[in-house]
């Protein structure tokens, strides 16, 4: 999962990029970087770690202009220690584009192949965001006749790639001496809004993964780019959109509304706190019918994304909700983190249980998922060494038994607790007295019920259904295989 922006103002740009990486910086702290425009000169700095560690002094002094992309990352595809694969990337040829991408192309080494042998285009990298840019890159030199770039071209562009592109993506771009593009694929996996902020030299816009990042910076929320739609905001902060793709829908990524993106943001229409709700309310419906009389003196959260769901929960269940387990913020998402070693002590160092808050009583714990396991199974251990009762372990999704092939880092099967194993087995597993999990369906609803536009939704993770069309075993074993040679 990774983060994308894009801004066109009438001041510079540098420190409103540097500003909305850190509030999107939950979605990756892999790698960061920041393109800027001046003139027909890219400025750009980029490197591995956090917003803050990357960019020093003399870098923001540097990156100068009043348009600019910025991106964080966390490795999905290519190698995971790789500053070379930091983003954006840029490519010189035609006019200078600099790219970044939040998803996964699942036809990526197709299109390596078909960029070398009939594109005469070289890819660098692994990264499948390197082979995205030149894919564009080819087609809008395919579009453009002569000198004369205009939105059609881009637009031209766009589509083409759409049709050769599978998997999903949303992106933005920038052009010196033309603008910034923004756009996504035909099934709106992963999110892209688009802002607005009156300034007194005219209007600025912003194109963010999350709203939070608009709405921080004093942009307004104008709305979600469409499944299949470009925009295209010109140097001189004109607004240009056309749909690219021949057909389209709203299909967009359960998980961020589970787990990745911030409560306080809005996706597709859907305020992703108000979801986190609802799946705490359709979770007590659950729990009280495998708990008529109770049995429950105390719910508690997994910090921090659970806790929407965790406190809907015990309010709907009239039990008393306390805060068992203290985060520390200064360590990473162990989910996002790379090996299961290093996940797996950093849960300790990430969490601390209060054993006055645990002691003699019968605990019912929410997290908002179970993937690996490595998290809930030292969790229910603290609870236990704290002196509680019994454990009853809640996840606010269900089990997470099929990798995800559009951006998420799980495409392991060996990896996921759920995978091959029933219910039962899974609560053996992570030690606790009983498990109950979110049904797939109730999931679905508590999302689609905020926004009727939506189609359907990409939960692969839980369903197995690749909306795409084109994940065939091949390719999961393809995945499977070079994330096992990364690590």
């Amino acid at each position: 999962m990774c983060a994308v922006v894009g801004i066109v103002a009438t001041s510079p740009v540098n420190q409103s990029l540097y500003d909305s990486l850190l509030l999107m910086q939950h979605r990756g702290q892999d790698a960061a970087g920041i393109a800027t425009a001046q003139g027909k000169r890219v400025h750009l700095a980029r490197g591995m770690g956090l917003v803050r560690d990357v960019f020093r002094t003399r870098d923001m002094r540097n990156l100068l202009g009043e348009m600019g992309v910025g991106h964080v990352r966390y490795p999905t595809a290519g190698s995971a220690m790789s500053s070379e694969e930091s983003q954006p990337f840029y490519v010189n040829a035609p006019f200078g584009i600099v790219l970044g991408h939040n998803g996964n192309l699942t036809n990526a080494p197709e299109l390596q192949e078909d960029m070398y042998q009939r594109d005469r285009r070289h890819i660098n990298t692994e990264s499948d965001s390197e082979v995205l840019l030149n894919v564009f890159a080819h087609e809008l030199q395919q579009a453009v006749h002569g000198l004369n770039l205009d939105p059609d071209a881009v637009f031209a562009a766009v589509s083409v790639l759409q049709r050769r592109t599978r998997g999903a993506y949303a992106c933005v771009a920038m052009i010196p001496g033309f603008g910034v593009i923004g756009f996504r694929d035909p099934y709106g996996i992963r999110p892209l809004v688009l802002g607005e902020r009156d300034s007194d030299q005219g209007m600025d816009y912003m194109l963010a993964s999350e709203s939070v990042a608009l709405e921080a910076l004093g942009f307004q929320l104008v709305r979600d780019v469409n499944p299949g739609e470009c925009v295209v905001i010109t140097e001189e902060r004109e607004l240009f959109s056309k749909a690219c793709g021949p057909t389209s829908s709203l299909n967009p990524c359960v998980f961020e509304f589970v787990y990745f993106a911030r409560p306080d943001s809005q996706i597709d229409g859907v305020s992703v706190y108000d979801a986190r709700l609802r799946m705490g309310e359709t979770l007590a419906e659950k729990v009280a019918r495998a708990f008529p009389k109770g049995d429950i003196d105390v719910v508690m959260p997994i910090p921090d994304s659970s806790r929407p769901a965790a406190m809907q929960l015990a309010m709907r269940l009239n039990v008393p909700y306390r805060e068992g387990f203290i985060k520390n913020r200064y360590v990473g998402r162990t989910f996002i983190m790379p090996g299961q070693e290093v996940r797996k002590k950093s849960v300790r160092q990430k969490l601390n249980a209060m054993a006055s808050e645990f002691k003699g009583k019968r605990v019912l714990i929410v997290d908002d998922s179970i993937v690996r396991g490595t998290t809930s199974r030292e969790i229910v251990s603290m609870a236990r060494e704290s002196g509680a009762k019994s454990v009853i372990f809640a996840s606010a999704a269900p089990p997470v038994r099929f990798p995800n092939v559009y951006g998420i880092d799980m495409p392991t099967r060996k990896e996921l607790i759920a995978h091959g194993r029933s219910d039962e087995e899974i609560c053996k597993a992570i030690g606790a007295d009983h498990l109950i999990y979110q049904d797939i369906e109730e999931m679905k609803a508590d999302v689609r019920g905020f926004n009727p536009l939506i189609g359907g939704l990409e939960a692969s993770c839980f369903d197995g259904n690749y909306i795409t069309g084109d994940v065939t075993p091949a390719l999961l074993d393809r995945l499977e295989s070079s994330r096992i040679a990364e690590r």
